[in-house]
């Protein structure tokens, strides 16, 4: 049986100036502006009409700039937390998790809320012409789009560092329309993204566009909305691991919304969002009330990014000085870049597995140890609402429970790959 489902009107508006235009269909960018803005999708519909959970994560769909549903979705789930909140001596932490947790109704089949952005993205492209779909990740973002769009019929290149395709693990064979390519070993995220933005220098292809595509966030921010429609009012903090910190920013926009629709509370939840030491960019740039981000050469980037557990925290070139970026959601908001090592992570997860009853990725598990170094820091209090956002957990229990295929790359690309070399492997990957 076919869901009834009605898209809802929206228009795109700049941050920066506030113009609003029309979505052209894949629009990434404020018409005729000069300066680096996101763009925000603002919504016909101001009091969101939540679906039931069959819907997935469509049941979100009044504030997601799509025009279809795609299959196989799940929606983030909110829970009221006993076992963690016991073990810190909090009254209303709640946990927002997205990930393998079927008891929960969480079956997120790639154990990431990464899933939320690629259905969300996935349902608002319109791909009548055969365009291949270009996606440049650290492991969990690849995965996801790998899965929806495999599932989806929706062509799609994947740009990886090749050290990080480990991530690319799958229950079920991922089909010919998307093709997997890797920068080689010693390369980060940085060079993947650079990769990618070569290939979109091609004909057919497109850039899936990141933190600037409305659709991304907005799919992201469906963790907000669950906790947000679950708790029935707007928590005072958030944590939350960030790499690019795009989910940040959705989570402020989502509370924005949230505002509007007038019946959860009229406040900001203070963003605690986190990184993992040695790699801190976007810690060390807070921290010195600095809107752009800091010189960090290549060479160390590298090697700390080498150094820490959470990969997809390993982002160097974050949307966070570009207007309605990380940097505004935070100053708005309030909130802090909190940073915890390895080992304090690998302890939390063993907390969180303890008390709550199922695994976290090392992602999840950063947020979850700078939650308790918070509470132990007492800039928490025991009875404030709190939400801390589970990005990816489960998948421990999932491949015990599943026999697990890897996706191998099509091509290994050198770091700084020829413009040339480049065409001419995704023209044969693509027949284009």
């Amino acid at each position: 049986m076919t869901k009834e489902f009605n898209a809802t009107s929206y228009k795109l508006e700049s941050v920066k100036t506030g113009n609003q235009f029309e979505d052209e269909g894949w629009t990434l960018d404020a018409p005729n502006e000069h300066e680096c803005s996101l763009v925000r999708a603002i919504y016909d519909k101001k009091q969101i009409e939540v679906k039931d959970a069959s819907y997935g994560v469509f049941r979100f769909a009044d504030w997601l700039p799509v025009h279809k549903m795609l299959d196989g979705s799940s929606a983030p789930v909110t829970y009221k937390s006993e076992g963690l909140a016991k073990y810190l001596g909090l009254s209303d932490l709640h946990i927002t998790f997205s990930g393998y947790w079927p008891e929960k109704g969480a079956n997120f089949r790639t154990c990431s809320f990464k899933e939320t952005e690629a259905y969300s993205v996935g349902g608002r492209l319109k791909n009548d012409g055969g365009t291949v779909l270009v996606v440049a990740s650290a492991g969990n973002t690849a995965r996801a789009f790998a899965r929806v769009c495999s599932d989806n019929n929706i062509p799609l290149l994947l740009c990886v560092p090749e050290d990080n395709i480990d991530a690319m693990w799958f229950d079920e064979p991922i089909k010919d329309n998307v093709k997997l390519v890797v920068t080689k070993s010693g390369s980060d995220y940085f060079d993947a993204i650079h990769l990618s933005n070569m290939a979109c220098e091609l004909d057919g292809f497109v850039a899936e566009g990141g933190a600037r595509n409305v659709a991304r966030r907005d799919g992201m921010g469906t963790t907000t909305l669950s906790a947000v429609t679950t708790i029935g009012r707007i928590p005072k903090y958030y944590f939350q691991a960030v790499g690019s910190g795009t989910g940040a920013i959705a989570a402020w926009e989502a509370n924005k919304r949230l505002i509007e629709d007038g019946r959860f509370g009229n406040h900001y939840m203070k963003l605690m969002v986190s990184q993992n030491i040695p790699f801190l960019p976007i810690h060390d740039a807070w921290k010195a009330n600095s809107r752009k981000m800091l010189p960090l050469e290549d060479d160390v980037a590298r090697k700390q990014v080498e150094e820490i557990d959470a990969k997809v925290l390993s982002n160097r070139k974050p949307p966070y000085a570009v207007f309605g970026g990380l940097y505004d959601a935070m100053k708005e908001a309030g909130g802090d870049v909190l940073a915890a090592n390895n080992q304090a992570a690998e302890e939390a997860a063993q907390i969180f597995e303890e008390t709550e009853g199922n695994d976290i990725h090392p992602a999840a598990a950063v947020a979850t140890a700078t939650l308790i170094q918070a509470v132990k820091d007492g800039v928490v209090d025991k009875d404030d609402c709190i939400i801390l956002n589970i990005t990816g957990g489960g998948e421990k229990r999932f491949k015990s429970d599943k026999e697990i295929i890897y996706l191998k790359p099509a091509h290994v690309f050198d770091i700084t790959p020829e413009m040339e070399d480049v065409k001419q492997v995704l023209g044969q990957l693509f027949n284009k």
